[in-house]
């Protein structure tokens, strides 16, 4: 199934990645790879992830505090948000 990221969630994973990056070199890296590993798993199993709230699906990322935020469209899955978990709640998708 087709996946597209939405302006937030590319932003999302932009300020993480150069975050981590700025923690330690390669660290950014790690982040991202997890991410993909957790992608990954969304594109083969789409279904495996209960819904959060609203019509949302969320998926941990390993190592690292974040989830994803999806949906399950007709043609494409929409990735929503790649959310730091130590955020205010308010600010999900």
């Amino acid at each position: 199934m087709r996946l597209r990221y939405t302006s937030r969630a590319r932003n999302d994973l932009d300020i993480a990645f150069e975050w981590y990056e700025e923690q330690r070199r390669g660290l950014g890296f790690d982040f991202l790879d997890c991410v993909e590993a957790a992608i990954e798993i969304i594109q083969q199993m789409p279904k495996l992830y209960a819904r959060h709230h609203e019509h949302f699906r969320r998926a941990l990322v390993r190592r690292f505090p974040f989830s994803i935020f999806y949906t399950i469209e007709e043609k494409e899955i929409v990735v929503h948000a790649i959310f730091d978990n130590r955020q205010d709640p308010v600010r999900l998708p």
